[in-house]
């Protein structure tokens, strides 16, 4: 069976499907949460979300340059870790994501339709699962139309809010409201909007020169993102202020309204369905490429392994997750699995800035305080996350170890070679 994915895919591909999986429905929902943790310190969040994922793309670049091959820290954990190290962090990638898939799919319905969301989301999983069954390229090129939109749109926002006799600068002073545990907790929220970039790591085996693209396409993708954000967020806050903006249900298109431009607050409601239509396409991509990186080892069915003859998509793997997301997205409210999703994304990372501590001088290891802070931030974040996200993330990772023991006492060891 001929399981190998094409190498299509070149820098400023591989960057716009990072930018498309970051800049997602993440800035238009993950505001409120974390200025309810961090009151006026949600800025500081954001800069402490900012470094820890610039650790984490530093060292998951290096990894992917020196393992082209999808699955991301599925693979490094594997290869530098062990086993099991691997399978947990692909348990974690693909539980977390599977569920930040539904939520999109959900925050789409919510936008379109608010009286039926149940019905849009699963409509846009199975459109999306068939846009990424034609093939990557068209994913891709999907992916830029849906990018370009969202940055017109944020532009607009930033510019209306800046401009406006709204605006209160001193809305950015910080006060008691601020400290460091609500600090932590916004920037494990605000995390989730900065965690796209794994997915150009996870399509390792389908870019050109992966040495080369990946290792330029992560941070030069990151360094847009957080630019975007942090305009974002200073425009919404000197126009809402902290108070309001804890209670904002669509922050991005209050905060216009108020401004005094009502006529674009529909255009950004627009946006904001756009943009999750864009982190769904993506996180679909990732997650099924990181399960047919696991069903090639038979942590999963091997049947998942399949690559399309013609597409040179894992079609199996897609429609799988597809299915799942879409039962999910019509059964259950998942707009609180955001902290959820972050747990096992942090989780994920953990073991990307550890395996990358293992690198060596020769084979690209990055300076060693970068996956150091990496993995202490990973786990800080984690921990600082509302205490029924960690229960849960902590329990759904014990669960994935209880498989992988049971896996190895029925089968032994994973094949090679």
């Amino acid at each position: 069976m001929n399981d190998r994915l094409q190498r299509r895919l070149g820098v400023f591909d591989a960057i716009v499907i990072g930018l498309g999986a970051m800049i997602g429905a993440g800035i238009f929902a993950a505001l409120p949460p974390a200025s309810r943790a961090a009151g006026s310190g949600l800025l500081l969040g954001l800069g402490v979300a900012a470094i820890v994922a610039y650790c984490n793309a530093t060292s998951s670049a290096r990894l992917a340059a020196r393992y082209p091959e999808s699955g991301g820290t599925y693979v490094y954990g594997r290869e530098r870790l062990g086993d099991f190290w691997g399978y947990l962090a692909g348990w974690a990638f693909i539980v977390g994501k599977t569920s930040s898939c539904a939520a999109m799919a959900l925050t789409v319905g919510t936008y379109v339709w608010p009286a039926h969301p149940h019905t849009i989301a699963v409509a846009a999983v199975l459109l999306l699962t068939g846009v990424n069954y034609a093939g990557v390229r068209k994913s891709a090129w999907l992916t830029r139309v849906i990018v370009a939109i969202v940055l017109t749109t944020l532009t607009a926002v930033v510019v209306a809010c800046l401009t406006s006799t709204a605006s209160t600068p001193t809305h950015l002073d910080l006060t008691s409201d601020t400290n460091p545990t609500g600090v932590l907790q916004a920037a494990g929220l605000l995390f989730f909007a900065f965690a796209g970039y794994a997915r150009i790591a996870t399509l390792g085996e389908e870019v050109r020169d992966p040495a080369r693209t990946i290792p330029r396409a992560i941070p030069i993708a990151l360094g847009i993102t957080l630019a975007i954000y942090a305009a974002v967020a200073v425009a919404v806050i000197t126009v809402l202020g902290s108070t309001a903006l804890d209670t904002a249900t669509a922050p991005l298109a209050d905060a216009v309204d108020k401004a005094g431009h009502p006529a674009l607050a529909p255009a950004v409601r627009t946006a904001a369905a756009i943009a999750a239509l864009g982190s769904l396409l993506a996180l679909i991509l990732g997650v099924s490429r990181t399960t047919l990186a696991m069903a090639r080892d038979r942590h999963l069915p091997h049947t998942l392994a399949a690559v399309h003859p013609r597409h040179k998509v894992p079609h199996r793997a897609e429609l799988t997750i597809g299915a799942i997301v879409a039962l999910l997205a019509a059964t259950l409210d998942l707009r609180g699995a955001i902290g959820f999703s972050s747990f096992g994304v942090l989780a994920y990372y953990a073991i990307a800035n550890a395996s990358a501590w293992t690198l060596t001088a020769d084979e690209g290891r990055p300076p060693r305080v970068i996956p150091a802070i990496g993995l202490l931030g990973c786990v800080a974040l984690a921990l600082a996350l509302p205490l029924s996200s960690v229960i849960s993330g902590a329990a759904v990772l014990v669960v994935g170890a209880a498989l992988y023991a049971l896996r190895r006492t029925e089968h032994g060891p994973r094949p090679t070679g």
